[in-house]
């Protein structure tokens, strides 16, 4: 009996200690993270591979923006703040490189740790982190950024939140975020959401941040001023903790960034050219071509380069309310895709220099293929049929026209589908079925000449079907207010993709997400099918299983005719004075807030 007990008492200690070592294996403490795999660079490494860690620091940069901003704190839904004050001022636990996939580094954690299924995630803060005002960066600041921004912040943090089933302090600089559900991209969500200051807040409402009241960080710049809707001047922080940290070698080396604020992209490239901006970025290649022939490109004084990159296209155009009638009828929506004449468009706007967007996810190995669905993409749109366009299984593309102004054939093919909607033409009016004129309000915001120039094209187009299309331009503030109710018929959409495609997507196009005030799914769509793709995007244990997923929902969304593609910017066109100086090496992802301003410098 004894010795039966001691055996008994051996093996079930073996099998604990056995039970705790498997966990221990495979819940390690790491420099980083990947989405699949393991992160590129070893713990050991001393910079980013596509900065100059030797680059000087100090100089001034001054940047441009169109319209106006009426406050400093991104996080929150209320008014328009500078969009680069989130990357410029705050910090998140880890940072992501710009040259793997999905692979992020420590920032303000100096470990990440996850178990095998990704269930849950830790991070244990670097001891040396500090914000801006020289306090040091608590779990309990953590903990608070991520309970406030996902019940009091901006949309765009909401839905994460929902994810969490809790979160919690496990030492003295750890703390442990568990998920309700099991998603392999949620830990590399976690680490990047940006941390705030718990004690300027104590007291105060922060969803009502009144407008000189800025979110404390812990970056490299500090806003230093602001002049509302007209600049915003950042210093590089003296004392800025994590200057000596391997990821942040060659980044961050201006001394003073500086916004200014102009009333549309005419005026702000008249401000360039008389050397009132450091750089300017172009989008169109036909402008590009034509208009930067000024005095201090012929001089030297101001240089053009162009960069790649490996991403796909996103989609950039004009995104349809299906929440309104008649755009809840695909039918309508393909009309409306017919009579927008791309070829005319893109020839009189680029000189016909810029590619056509053919897939949200095209110029990749994510995007669609032609022709009929195939394989693992066919096996996920099957159980699907019955509910989506029958295009995402037999084979998609947008229509072509003749190039010429008057597109007879789109035209025709418009009106057919109208017609088959139960429209009528009487006395040159289209009609609905409802017997009411024919009316869409297109939204824009002031100082998108480009984009008001397609759409007076578009508007003539048309006026040939007998629609009527009033163009609504209205400042920063009216804009982000009407898109955040999403009072439009149809208004100005750009969404751009990483090679890793996650979270994001549910607020893109989730059914969820559809009915949220201030949600990014503009179009209003509710499909289960794309609901069913993104999950099994993020469920998928392999990266062929993530590719046929994505290229799965890339077939929904382009079939369901939600918006009308533009052009694609398939390379940044960067005019710049010439003492600006970047690294050699262009990261896979190539321009961005993250490559200008960030590992940038000046010679002088």
């Amino acid at each position: 009996m004894r010795h039966d007990f001691f055996c008994a008492c051996r093996l079930a200690c073996g099998v604990f200690l056995g039970l705790l070592g498997a966990v221990a294996a495979s819940a390690e403490s790491r420099h980083g993270i990947a989405m699949y795999g393991d992160p590129a660079l070893p713990p050991d490494f001393v910079s980013l591979p596509y900065v100059n860690p030797e680059a000087p620091k100090g100089g001034r940069v001054v940047t441009g923006n169109t319209g106006g901003f009426d406050s400093v704190n991104p996080f929150i839904q209320k008014g328009t703040p500078p969009w680069q004050l989130a990357y410029l001022t705050h910090e998140t636990l880890l940072y992501r490189s710009q040259d793997e996939s999905f692979t992020l580094y420590g920032l303000l954690a100096e470990s990440v740790e996850v178990p095998e299924d990704r269930s849950w995630v830790e991070f244990t803060l670097r001891p040396e982190a500090r914000f801006s005002d020289g306090s040091p960066v608590t779990v309990e600041d953590v903990i608070w950024s991520f309970e406030t921004l996902g019940t009091q912040g901006h949309a765009r943090y909401l839905g994460f939140w929902t994810r969490v089933e809790r979160i919690e302090q496990t030492g003295e600089r750890s703390l442990r975020i568990t998920f309700r559900d099991v998603d392999r991209e949620l830990a590399l969500l976690a680490g990047l959401r940006p941390i705030l200051k718990k004690d300027q807040w104590a007291g105060k409402d922060f969803s009502d941040a009144t407008i000189g009241e800025a979110p404390i960080g812990s970056a490299p710049y500090v806003i230093e001023s602001f002049v509302p809707s007209r600049n915003v001047v950042l210093k590089r922080n003296p004392d800025y903790w994590g200057r000596d940290l391997p990821i942040r070698q060659g980044v961050a080396n201006f001394g003073e960034i500086r916004i200014e604020f102009y009333g549309d992209a005419g005026v702000l490239f008249e401000g360039f050219k008389g050397g009132e901006l450091s750089y300017l970025r172009e989008f169109n290649a036909e402008k590009w071509a034509r208009d930067y022939d000024f005095p201090a490109v012929q001089e030297g004084r101001v240089v053009k380069e162009e960069f790649g990159d490996g991403k796909p296209s996103g989609i950039t155009g004009f995104v349809m309310n299906t929440r309104r009638a008649p755009l809840d009828d695909i039918r309508v929506r393909d009309a409306l895709l017919h009579a927008f004449n791309f070829e005319f468009i893109n020839d009189t706007m680029t000189g016909g220099r810029m590619p056509r967007i053919t897939s949200y996810f095209s110029g990749s190995d994510l995007g669609m293929r032609e022709g009929p669905a195939e394989g693992e993409v066919k096996a996920l749109l099957e159980p699907h049929a019955d509910g989506i366009p029958p295009e995402a299984l037999s084979g998609y593309a947008l229509p072509v026209g003749d190039g010429s102004a008057r597109n007879r054939a789109g035209i025709r093919t418009a009106l057919d589908l109208l017609t088959e909607a139960g429209f009528r033409v009487e006395n040159g009016v289209m009609m609905t079925p409802e017997g009411a004129p024919f009316v869409i309000e297109v939204l824009l915001q002031q100082g998108a000449t480009e984009y008001a120039s397609i759409m007076d094209i578009y508007v003539k187009a048309l006026e040939r079907l007998g629609i009527r299309a009033n163009i609504v331009a209205v400042d920063n503030a009216q804009y982000n207010l009407r898109q955040t109710d999403f009072d439009f018929d149809m208004t100005f959409i750009r969404r751009s993709f990483s090679l890793s495609p996650g979270n994001e997507q549910r607020l893109y196009w989730g059914s969820e997400a559809a009915d949220q005030r201030g949600s990014r799914n503009l179009m209003g769509v509710k499909s289960p099918a794309i609901d069913t793709m993104i999950d099994a995007m993020l469920d998928a244990k392999s990266p062929e299983g993530f590719t046929a997923a994505v290229r799965a929902l890339d077939r929904l969304l382009t079939a369901g005719r939600y918006v009308i593609p533009i052009y694609r910017y398939d390379v940044a066109r960067i005019a710049h004075e010439a003492r600006l100086k970047h690294p050699e090496r262009i990261p896979i992802y190539g321009d961005s807030v993250y490559f200008l301003p960030e590992v940038w410098w000046s010679a002088e």
